[in-house]
Order: C-alpha cells, then structure tokens, then sequence
C-alpha cells in the first residue's frame, strides 16, 4: 500500500482545535485558550504534513495509538517554548546561597546529601546555572553531596541538555571570566560546556501532571519550578504544586517565575520573604 500523502495545506476547524486543546490538556496540563489558536494550529499542520498524514483527523488519531509517544513527544517540543539563557533570574539563585542553603545544611551532617531540582529544565542553562553559581558563590559546596536534578517533559529539549553546546546569545548574562572557565569555544562560535559540569546534572524526562511518576522524586530540598505555571489552568496548577509538595523533604523551597503568585494556587507552602527574592517553604513539619 502506497504511503498517503499529506495534502498540500491542511485545514483545522474550530471543533478540531477544541478536540485537540483538551486532548493535549489532559495529557500535559497546558491549557491553550482561543487565542493560541493560529499557534497551535500552525504547528499542528507542520506535523500532520511532516508525517504524510491525510488530514487532521488522521493525524489526531495516530496521537492516541499505543506507539505514539515519539510522535507526541515532537509535536510538545513545537508546542512549548524552551527558549531560555544562563543566570536568568540570578537574584534566586542568590537568595539560595545566602538563605536557603545555610537553612537545609543547619539540620545536615557535613558530606550528607541535599538535591536541588530545576523543573522544567528546558535545554540545560538553569541547572547548569546553579552549578556555577553554587561553584563560585558557597564557601561549603565541598562539605556536602550536592545532586543537581533537570527535569522536562521535551526530550529534545533533555537531549540538547545533555549535550551541553549553546549559542551565544545563551551566555550573554555571564561575565567572561566563568565563559572562559566553564566553557570551549567550537568552530561555528558556539559553545561547549566543560565535562565536569556537564557530569553534575542528571537529566531526566517527566511530566509533572503524572503524579505516578513524580514519586520517583523524593526528598527534594529546593525547587526552581519558573515560568511553567502561567501555561497551566487553576486545575492543573493546584494539582502540580501538591505534587511538588509531596516530592519535597520537610522545610525544602522552591521557587517560582516573577509573575507566578502561589497564594493565588495553594496555601500549603509558607512564604519566605528574604532582600533577594520571595520563595516558598514546605513547613517543617509537614509530611
């Protein structure tokens, strides 16, 4: 049987889109609203084109089939926005240094564990941040196990994480001096991330809506969750900070973008209000 051929401009009805927008939702926890749809559907054609599906029908059928995750998995990486740089929001970063950390470790043994999760992690520049930062900035980053997890639900965007290569315009906000320390200048003007800071991060792939695999989280002792709940309904964001909650150890933080509130989700973390940054605490006590 001959391969179908995709036709030459797919169309998406207003009941396709809507079919689509609460498949996707109940998948992922993003919520596109009426006016994403030139978005949505824009990148939908691309891959109903790019597949040789016949219409949107088709293509939106195959989504749902057993063998589809490959397939789900590109068009999320269309569909989410992964664009992002070094030392973005650095003032957290600070905050953590100078206040979070100096909390966690009071209640630590000296060469004890601590886990700091960048979720999500989009291609790498946050938690490799924080590595840095923690490198240049914590007098006692050698008196403890630090594990630096990058979590997303893009593959692609996992996989150019792990290989650690970014373009300039990433690196705009580091002083020279950590480019030149940290990093190998390639051929085309990108640039490659020293080994050892590469080996510091483990990647993993999760949705954060799957409460199932969230619990191979654990113990978490700070978050950086920034930017990604403006892109989920009242729902969906109640239902992903409860599950941060739950993956965080007793009197963990975490932290959100500038114009995320959690007073506006959820009441079961305490605002932390120090001169960097306003951040968020899982009481001690809490289980």
């Amino acid at each position: 049987m001959p391969p179908i051929k995709a036709a030459a401009d797919p169309k998406i009805s207003e009941a396709d889109y809507v079919k689509f927008c609460d498949y996707f939702y109940r998948q992922t926890g993003i919520s596109f609203g009426g006016g994403k749809q030139y978005y949505v559907d824009k990148r939908l054609i691309d891959r109903i084109q790019k597949t040789g599906s016949e219409n949107f029908d088709r293509y939106f059928a195959s989504l749902k089939r057993s063998d589809a995750a490959p397939e789900f998995e590109k068009l999320t990486s269309l569909l989410t926005v992964n664009e992002t740089y070094f030392f973005r929001e650095d003032h957290q970063f600070e905050c953590m240094v100078l206040h979070m950390l100096p909390e966690i470790v009071a209640r630590r043994r000296k060469g004890e564990r601590f886990r700091i999760w960048s979720m999500p992690c989009s291609t790498g520049e946050e938690p490799y941040s924080i590595a840095i930062f923690l490198l240049e900035n914590w007098s006692s980053v050698d008196d403890f196990d630090i594990e630096i997890i990058g979590s997303d639900i893009d593959t692609g965007a996992l996989a150019a994480a792990r290989a650690g290569i970014y373009e300039k315009r990433a690196l705009h906000r580091l002083p020279k001096s950590l480019v030149q320390r940290y990093f190998s200048t390639l051929a085309d003007d990108r640039f490659r991330l020293a080994d050892s800071l590469r080996d510091s991060v483990r990647f993993t792939q999760v949705n954060c809506m799957d409460a199932m695999a969230m619990r191979a989280f654990a113990n978490i002792d700070i978050i950086f969750c920034r930017n990604m709940l403006i892109y989920f309904d009242d729902q969906s964001r109640l239902s992903t900070v409860q599950n941060f909650y739950d993956c965080m150890a007793p009197g963990g933080f975490i932290c959100l973008g500038h114009s995320e509130s959690m007073s506006r989700i959820s009441s079961i973390f305490a605002p932390r209000h120090f001169p960097q940054a306003m951040v968020h605490q899982k009481p001690l006590g809490g289980a």
